[in-house]
């Protein structure tokens, strides 16, 4: 079966099942090639209008579909399992895209022997700089976590891990945005406190951490090594960053991430 006759279905079109969709067909991948489940109405009949895709029943959708991509809040997952467990094909791959919810949860509510692979995705998917991290179920093989990663690869980058991982992934690139909205906001804040206008430390902050960023996955420099070609002995970045050492930012840091670590343990072990 080449890619371009695979059928996906997408179960879920809210924002992540919308990016997904839109960063597929971006790609290249053709709208007679997929479909879109969502309970609402009127939002179904706009991703059609929108992207050029039917909307089918969630039923409907899974029987056509090669590989099916599970989009909806961890809370509604067990229901849909129930409905489409009669319904999903042979050799079809299951792509849950729940926070907290294991492969092993997924399996046991399908039919024996279907390949789940479990994703961990982040927001900056919706302007293709997303960070995923797949992990497969134990019905896996190569050629399942490709079809996965050709997916997920569609609105940012995929890396591969073992599930056992998933938890410390939802710390870091799961939270990670929200980690780096909140220091964006505290440096804006900042500025303003300085007497800046908001707007002009709004500017200043946003091409800062862009161009902070571009230099690291470009530079391929540890960060350590940048942070000290901005650190001139006895100058102001180093008055700051004593400030920072002095608050614990680091440590800080630390515990916040372990914090959501067992967050997402606590999560996943009482789904069921």
């Amino acid at each position: 079966m080449g890619e371009a006759a695979e059928m996906v279905a997408i179960l879920g079109a809210g924002v992540m099942g919308e990016t997904l969709l839109s960063g597929l067909l971006r790609a290249g991948r053709s709208t007679e090639n997929v479909v879109i489940t969502e309970r609402r109405p009127d939002r179904a009949a706009e991703l059609s209008r929108r992207y050029g895709v039917k909307a089918l029943e969630n039923t409907e959708a899974v029987a056509i579909a090669d590989t099916v991509v599970l989009v909806v809040k961890p809370q509604d997952l067990s229901g849909l399992l129930v409905e489409i467990r009669d319904h999903v094909r042979p050799g079809a791959l299951v792509v849950c895209i729940a926070a907290g919810i294991t492969t092993a949860f997924v399996e046991q509510r399908l039919p024996a022997g279907v390949a789940v692979v479990r994703v961990m995705p982040n927001t900056p998917a919706l302007v293709d700089q997303g960070m995923a991290a797949i992990s497969p179920g134990s019905h896996c093989d190569a050629e399942h976590l490709a079809r996965a990663e050709g997916l997920l690869s569609a609105t940012g980058k995929v890396v591969q891990l073992a599930e056992h991982h998933q938890d410390a992934v939802t710390a870091i690139s799961g939270s990670g945005p929200a980690y780096i909205f909140y220091v964006v906001e505290a440096m804006i804040e900042a500025g303003v406190l300085l007497g800046l206008p908001r707007s002009t430390s709004t500017e200043l902050v946003v091409q800062t951490l862009y161009g902070a960023a571009t230099m690291l996955r470009e530079t391929g420099e540890h960060p350590t090594v940048l942070r000290e070609q901005v650190s001139s002995p006895a100058g102001t970045t180093m008055a700051a960053l004593r400030q920072l050492d002095d608050h614990k930012v680091r440590a800080a840091f630390l515990t916040a991430m372990e914090a959501a670590r067992d967050r997402s343990r606590e999560l996943s072990s009482g789904e069921a």
